[in-house]
């Protein structure tokens, strides 16, 4: 079969692959890396398959028409979010009009609506595939005449709905062939805050903890945390450095796992892996206050690993309950202490409009960043998508501000739809744009910034992410 899996155009800059989907505010642009490994999937398969990043080209609908006429697929594959999900069935009617193909649908906003979205698309898409959808694609187009027997589906037939049984989370992940970059220009993907050229690396899936506003581990992935062996996970990035050698000339390779060090056995595993065969390579991870571990992040400093990316969230106790974080302030600042020892750079992640917040509450977090000695921040507005907890209870609170999908950006920029009695979403976008403000207009974080920088291509990082983010505050 001849199949196209297309990252579809929408507003420039728009990245899918986020978990929060949207123009970012570093203007982050992020490999289709699920998609990536559906096209590898496939290719095992013997199927005739290609991977488009339309975003990455920067093309434009019209690009799409002219593909679609000239490749003439027997099958397309579209990722879908909650922000694009309009355009994203505008683009399967395109689909329609120039081929003969079956549409295909994939990502959080259809696993998580896949029937009201089916109904929605009138027919121009023709399955939903829901959750991990790696095996699941394979399994569509090899047995398309007989859709009601495939799990973890949904489809259109007769002008309804049909939803499938669904299926079981893949257990053994080193099953899985590594993903089909081959298809794409790495060079293009690029995020101010990692190291360039990066590529991810997924060394497990799934999140034991249950934030209520967190989208990949309640929509996609669950909350079993199944992990890939060290072996399997280091020879993926061997494989990587054939195919994108300038990562090792000062790139890095980013562990997007939801916490990579919530199994500090397995963590430890991979590192003695990449320093048993002798790989000079530098990593970061994401990784969870309450992980913290004086041994596990010296093994990880020795093995290469540069940085680790922290969900803080909030300077409130009060609200890290009420989100289910399960984490204490006291957690977080005896894991900037034990990074602070190994040498470790931070990243913190905060987020500004959860449950509880108010305008008190926001300084407090502000002032909490400041304070941790972090490399860099990122505050975030909160945005509930469907099938989260977050969503449920503001739909029920009455706290949502519209369920019009197209809302959830402003002109591609992430756009705030929460608001409470205890503060207007006006005031959620002040306080995302002080904490932006007081962090990165310090004199002491610029001169780090101007003075430690590691190479040219590290140069180059820091000057395109400073542009990106000015573009952002100075061009709303």
């Amino acid at each position: 079969m001849k199949v196209l899996i297309i990252n579809e155009p929408f507003v420039k800059d728009f990245c899918r692959t986020q978990r929060w989907a949207a123009r970012t505010r570093g203007r982050v642009l992020r490999a289709p890396d699920w998609l990536a490994y559906a096209a590898a999937v496939l290719e095992r398969y013997g199927h005739n398959v290609r991977l488009i990043d339309m975003v990455a080209d920067n093309q434009t609908k019209d690009g799409l028409r002219k593909l679609i006429k000239k490749e003439q697929p027997d099958f397309v594959v579209l990722d879908s979010t909650t922000p694009s999900i309009y355009s994203d069935i505008e683009c399967a009617k395109i689909i329609k009009e120039k081929s003969s193909a079956k549409v295909i649908m994939v990502g959080p906003h259809i696993s998580a609506l896949s029937k009201e979205t089916l109904i929605l698309a009138k027919g121009v898409v023709d399955v939903a595939c829901i959750g991990e959808y790696d095996w699941t694609v394979k399994d569509v187009i090899e047995n398309f005449s007989n859709l009601k027997d495939i799990k973890g589906i949904a489809y259109y037939q007769d002008n309804r709905a049909i939803r499938t049984m669904d299926r079981p989370f893949l257990e053994n992940l080193d099953e899985l062939p590594f993903p089909a970059w081959h298809h794409l220009n790495l060079m293009k993907y690029f995020d101010g805050g990692k190291l360039y050229p990066y590529i991810d690396i997924i060394s497990g899936r799934g999140c034991p903890n249950r934030c209520i506003f967190c989208l990949w581990p309640q929509v996609m992935h669950g909350t079993k945390y199944r992990l890939r062996s060290p072996k399997n996970v280091v020879d993926e990035i061997e494989y990587d450095i054939k195919l994108c050698p300038k990562v090792l000339k000062g790139g890095e390779f980013f562990f997007e796992d939801d916490t990579f060090t919530v199994n500090k056995e397995r963590a430890i595993g991979i590192c003695e892996e990449i320093m048993r065969r002798g790989l000079k390579i530098t990593f970061s991870v994401n990784a969870r206050a309450d992980t913290a571990d004086l041994e596990m992040f010296q093994i990880m400093k020795k093995a290469g690993c540069r940085e680790l990316l922290v969900g803080f969230e909030s300077g409130s106790q009060n609200i890290l309950n009420k989100m289910n974080k399960n984490i204490r302030l006291e957690q977080s600042r005896r894991f900037m202490e034990y990074a602070q020892k190994t040498n470790l750079e931070v990243h913190g992640c905060f987020v500004i409009g959860l449950p509880g917040e108010t305008e008190d509450t926001a300084k407090h977090t502000i002032k909490f960043a400041l304070n941790l000695m972090l490399t860099t921040a990122q505050f975030s507005g909160a945005v509930p998508f469907p099938g989260t907890q977050f969503f449920d209870l503001c739909k029920k609170e009455h706290w949502l501000k519209t369920e019009y999908w197209p809302d959830w950006l402003e002109t591609g920029e992430q756009s705030g739809i929460v608001e409470y009695p205890s503060i207007t979403q006006e005031k959620i976008n002040y306080y995302v744009d002080l904490g932006l403000k007081k962090f990165y207009f310090r004199p002491s974080f610029m001169l780090k910034f101007l003075f430690q920088t590691r190479s040219k291509s590290d140069l180059y990082r820091k000057l395109k992410g400073a542009k990106n983010f000015f573009s952002y505050l100075f061009n709303k």
